[in-house]
């Protein structure tokens, strides 16, 4: 894991373009990115947040939940 970017939540969502609290809600449910556990703090990975952005590529809207 060398030269890894680690981002907080607050970073982590405008990375994303999300509230905070959506990744604080996905979190705690078990959706969304990937994230690492620092003890008591939470950070993303940018690599990890580009392939969930990847994952939710659709060609159609049928589909489900896409978090």
């Amino acid at each position: 894991m060398t030269n890894t970017t680690f981002l907080d939540t607050i970073e982590a969502a405008r990375y994303l373009g999300l509230q905070k609290t959506t990744l604080e809600a996905w979190r705690s449910r078990g959706k969304g990115p990937q994230f690492v556990k620092l003890g008591r703090a939470v950070r993303y990975r940018r690599p990890d947040l580009d392939a969930w952005i990847e994952s939710r590529i659709r060609h159609n809207t049928i589909g489900g939940d896409a978090a």
